[in-house]
């Protein structure tokens, strides 16, 4: 096919009316043309913005749709044939799909399927190799597996033969499935049998010995899947594995882990820790499992890379391992650091002595005793009080080398021991100025009841909160008033946010009710600063309204000027952040009470989305009397919609506070199965957020689940999800 009649038709397409990434699709023709044209740097470009418009980070729109017919007849015109079919398959493979029906993208790829299985037998094993990835993800299993099986017979190039086994399984599992059985001869071609491995998993074939076989010989297994696929296979096949969530398929998962940490050749020791960490990121019996096997890595002269990071996510089962991360945090570089940093959870004792030593080597260490690493994911134990690890932190803090993160994480710290540590009041005092927001924060835990440590304290506070810089005069006042109960500094800083610019106005909002009576001052701010409201406002406006309005109903009780209030914060549509708005301001709704019913439309509504049901819960539950809690708002009925929320992990803590105000009349035995399984399954439900605080989280979220069915059914003595052999917990049994 010639190029020219490749884009026949080109103009008759309503491009403006359609969208892509960023807009109207209306430079689509010329981008086309740039793609068709003779300059392969003109034409790189145009495919690197097909890539960025038509398939965005993997999703499609209504105009990409539209465009696949054009980059269907290039590449059957041998165009860019390889580029343009993989491109095609990654459209045809999302399902991620914005303003456009869906299945719709995918329906147009397998509308061009004659110009895509021409090219499974194209000269060049590339195209055929894309071809066949195009292919596969049409969904057209009448069409495609024919013409693929036919191949197969044929296909003499790895690669292809690789991506001819997946594309079977992937178009039809239980026909495929011989296939990839074929595939796994013990003399075939290690890319063939480690592709063939992820094909059985997805054709839910049992596993087996030559299975387990195929990979271990296929080590190290990096690159030997398709290459159009983003994975490690060997992380990839232990994923699968786990995810049938199983005894038999754990077991089979940790005994080829197991096998390939102790192959000791560098590379695939690398891999297998790779693996092994996605396992226990995927699995909670991973850690107890695998670390007898991974604990003895750390004596190698050059530990695999990874391990110590492994470790680290893990440090509360580590242990074990204590000594051996002891050796190498007292060594240098980033190694010492992290394995320091894993120490200080594993073994404190043994890490306070060696952060003191080194104090200004170990940022990550010192993030992780200070606790600011958890970014409020999970509330880690302090870390324990050290007279010389104090001595290091006051003589690190006077250092004007202590820039950036660390002398907020120095401040940390110390505010974590109170007053054992007021000996560093006066480096505290010097620093203030350079940690506005830590500083005054980290002082009120510090200072004594009395004494000259006290009198600089409250003298250095008063002078932040009225003369300091902006962004900390909230703060001072906030330890001052703590410290001695002046509330004039307080009212200045809260006043000065209510009618200044307002950039901390929601850390503001949530002062107010500290001050006693002598808010009533602030009143009329407030209500000017609600009746101030510009029309476009942003995330961090709309947090302060719905602050400000439930401050307001604190102190006087309009229960009207809250609702609209809250109501108009909860229906903003800005973008997807404000899902996190509406999700906030539901929550401070639950403060109103009664006074939040006429609010039930609007938290009715968030009831759809997990992110908002637990906190709508609440506040219906907190709003409406009990005669209005039938129908969709039938207890059972909402104890269904907060399971969903706790299952994904989003809002978890006020998942299970509402599950426990639904009460346990309320719960089926499905729902308490559910939450069984949250408290004692296998698999990880957190599995989103800070890498190294994922397992911590999903742990906290097992602690809480297992906590709330105690309180729900009396049941005492639950556990995690496995004892010392990694086996799976029995369920508690119902009395």
């Amino acid at each position: 096919m010639d190029r020219t009649l490749a884009l026949a038709g080109l103009d008759d397409r309503p491009w403006p009316e359609l969208d892509h990434a960023y807009g109207s699709a209306e430079d689509l023709p010329a981008v086309l043309r740039s793609l068709a044209g003779d300059d392969p740097e003109t034409a790189d470009g145009a495919l690197g913005e097909l890539y960025g418009s038509i398939l965005h980070q993997g999703t499609v729109y209504a105009a990409t749709a539209e465009a696949v017919p054009f980059l269907a007849r290039l590449a059957a015109a041998g165009h860019r044939s390889a580029d343009l079919l993989v491109l095609l398959g990654g459209i045809a493979e999302s399902t991620d799909e914005h303003g456009v029906a869906p299945g719709a993208c995918r329906a147009a790829v397998a509308g061009q399927l004659p110009f895509v299985l021409d090219l499974v037998g194209a000269g060049e094993a590339q195209v055929r190799q894309a071809a066949v990835w195009a292919a596969g993800h049409t969904a057209a299993t009448a069409e495609a597996w024919p013409v693929l099986r036919g191949r197969w017979e044929e296909e003499t190039d790895d690669a292809v033969r690789a991506e001819l086994v997946t594309a079977l399984v992937r178009l039809d599992p239980a026909r495929g499935a011989p296939t990839a059985l074929a595939a796994l001869a013990p003399d075939g071609p290690a890319r063939v049998r480690v592709t063939a491995v992820l094909a059985c998993l997805a054709a839910g074939l049992p596993w087996d010995i030559r299975q387990h076989d195929a990979v271990l010989a296929a080590l190290p297994a990096d690159g030997q899947d398709s290459a159009f696929e983003e994975r490690q296979p060997l992380q990839a096949v232990v994923g699968g594995l786990l995810r049938r969530d199983t005894a038999e398929d754990r077991e089979a998962a940790f005994a080829l882990l197991e096998a390939a940490l102790r192959i000791p050749a560098p590379d695939v020791r690398a891999e297998a820790v790779r693996a092994a960490d996605h396992a226990c990121m995927v699995s909670r019996s991973a850690p107890a499992r695998l670390l007898p096997v991974l604990l003895p890595l750390l004596d190698e002269p050059e530990p695999p890379h990874g391990v110590v990071a492994l470790l680290d996510k893990v440090a509360e089962q580590a242990g074990a391992g204590a000594t051996a991360l002891a050796r190498l945090a007292a060594g240098q570089g980033d190694l010492a650091d992290r394995a320091l940093a894993a120490l200080v959870t594993a073994a404190p004792a043994l890490a306070a002595p060696l952060l003191a030593e080194r104090l200004p080597e170990r940022p990550r260490a010192l993030a992780a005793a200070s606790g600011a690493r958890a970014h409020g994911t999970v509330v880690n134990a302090p870390f324990p009080y050290d007279a010389a690890l104090l001595d290091a932190v006051r003589r690190r803090l006077a250092d004007p080398e202590s820039k950036g993160n660390e002398p907020i994480h120095l401040a940390l710290l110390l505010a974590s021991w109170g007053r054992r540590a007021a000996p560093a009041v006066p480096e505290l005092l010097d620093v203030l100025p350079r940690i506005p927001l830590a500083g005054p924060t980290a002082l009120m835990a510090l200072c004594p009841d009395e004494g000259e440590h006290r009198t600089a304290t409250t003298e250095h506070l008063r002078a932040a909160a009225l003369h300091g810089p902006d962004e900390g005069r909230l703060s001072a006042a906030r330890a001052l008033h703590e410290l001695t109960g002046e509330t004039g500094p307080l009212l200045a800083a809260i006043r000065g946010e209510l009618t200044g610019a307002g950039r901390r106005l929601r850390e503001a909002a949530r002062l107010v009710t500290a001050l006693g009576e002598a808010v009533e001052e602030l009143v009329p701010a407030i209500r000017a600063a609600l009746a101030d409201r510009p029309e476009r406002r942003s995330i961090p406006r709309l947090d302060a309204e719905a602050e400000l309005a439930a401050a307001l109903w604190d102190i006087t009780g309009d229960d009207a000027t809250a609702v609209a209030v809250l109501e108009a914060v909860i229906r903003a549509d800005g973008g997807p952040w404000t899902r996190w708005t509406a999700l906030r301001a539901a929550k401070l709704a639950v403060r109103l009470g009664p006074a939040a019913r006429p609010l039930r439309p609007a938290l009715e509504e968030l009831l759809a989305t997990p992110l908002h049901a637990p906190a709508a819960v609440l506040a219906l539950l907190a709003g409406l009397p009990e005669e209005e809690l039938h129908g969709p708002l039938d207890r059972t009925v909402l104890a269904g919609r907060v399971l969903d929320a706790a299952e994904s992990a989003v809002d978890a803590d006020s998942a299970f506070e509402a599950l426990s105000e639904l009460g346990r009349a309320a719960l089926t035995d499905e729902h308490l199965h559910r939450i069984e399984r949250l408290a004692q399954g296998d698999r990880r439900v957190v599995t989103g957020g800070i890498a190294d605080q994922i397992i911590r989280a999903d742990e906290e979220l097992a602690t809480r689940a297992r906590e709330t069915l105690t309180g729900l059914t009396g049941l005492t003595g639950l556990t995690g999800p496995t004892g010392p052999t990694g086996q799976a917990a029995p369920a508690p049994v119902r009395g």
